[in-house]
């Protein structure tokens, strides 16, 4: 009887740790499906462990996470998380891998030697301006690394694009107006081109916050907070109440007039800092965090129903950022991995 109650019992605990590991796979499928990730930067010299950071992700139900580069601590973490990713290749890299054999070993290197990693998208360069003399490299290793991906039957799960800023546009307002600027033009159309060509999404990084310190006396703080009550810009039959989504869908009209109409717009950063400006402050911040994150599933007005894909900047508040103040204060979380906010994630 007593050996009958003793398996009965380590049955029992097996079968208890069986449905905890069911139910935590669940949790990170389910919060993978959810449109919100978060950039994990480490331009900080007190940051916790890659390990202990990836713990925090999925304890949070963050889904997915932004790296600014091939840090082979962090994808080891990341192995069997089921965390997405979107990897950067930095722009220090680019001119090399506009060769082929050279973009063959990066994909293997940070890619392939990581089966058990979610890959989503390949940032490759993040930023670069037009003017830049990397510029002439984008996209001849953006080709060269999915050329990589391609060969190893992953084009269906790994996307190739490179994330841009908000200056590439030369118009913004109304969103309807919206066009890349005249230096810009010729280099996005073949960037585009290429997602177009690929079915890829173009990565951009967002911040109302930098449009609304740049232009305060013309944009209310409740419309950059996205807390408006009701319609601030009409522009033709669109309404627009938050100016995430007027900068978002100015960026879609640019991609209509370069012969990107079907494609789509991964949102790879967006923010508001905590402290150095007068508007950086905790109250803005969680504010808008946590307005974003009730947002994004509901689309743009110009892509109405459709879920925006959005990474928040940043994990951590990174000490060694600059040279603005602001640029040390983004951070959902202090260093020591205790939340700046009471944001729910999902």
């Amino acid at each position: 009887m007593a050996y009958f109650f003793e398996m009965n019992n380590k049955f029992f605990i097996l079968a208890t740790f069986m449905l905890l590991g069911l139910f935590m796979s669940s949790l990170e499928k389910i919060a993978g499906a959810q449109p919100i990730g978060v950039c994990y930067g480490q331009i900080g010299d007190n940051l916790p462990p890659e390990q202990e950071v990836i713990n925090l992700f999925r304890t949070n139900g963050i889904g997915k996470m932004r790296i600014y580069g091939p840090n082979p601590a962090i994808l080891e973490a990341l192995r069997g998380s089921n965390i997405e990713l979107i990897l950067d290749v930095t722009n220090d890299k680019l001119q090399a891998l506009s060769d082929a054999a050279t973009a063959n070993d990066w994909v293997r290197q940070n890619v392939l030697n990581y089966p058990d990693v979610t890959y989503r998208y390949i940032a490759v360069g993040n930023e670069i301006k037009p003017n830049d003399g990397r510029a002439q490299y984008v996209v001849p290793a953006m080709q060269n690394i999915h050329n990589a991906i391609v060969s190893a039957n992953l084009q269906d799960q790994i996307k190739v694009s490179t994330s841009i800023d908000m200056s590439l546009l030369g118009n913004s307002y109304p969103p309807s107006a919206g066009s890349f600027s005249d230096s810009a033009s010729s280099y996005m159309a073949s960037v585009v081109t290429f997602l177009a060509n690929n079915g890829a999404p173009l990565l951009a990084n967002v911040y109302p916050y930098f449009s609304y310190i740049g232009n305060s006396q013309s944009i209310s703080l409740d419309y950059a907070l996205l807390r408006s009550p009701g319609v601030v810009v009409q522009d033709g039959e669109y309404g627009y109440q938050n100016l995430f989504d007027a900068i978002l869908d100015a960026l879609y009209s640019a991609l209509e007039k370069s012969g990107g109409s079907n494609v789509k717009v991964v949102v790879s950063e967006s923010g508001w800092p905590s402290e150095g400006h007068a508007a950086a402050t905790i109250d803005n911040a969680a504010t808008y965090y946590q307005n974003l994150i009730n947002h994004v599933n509901s689309g743009t007005p110009k892509r109405p129903g459709q879920a925006i894909q959005t990474y928040l900047f940043a994990m951590f508040d990174e000490n060694k950022k600059g040279p603005e103040e602001t640029e040390r204060h983004f951070g959902l979380f202090h260093p020591d991995k205790q939340p700046k906010y009471q944001i729910r994630f999902n």
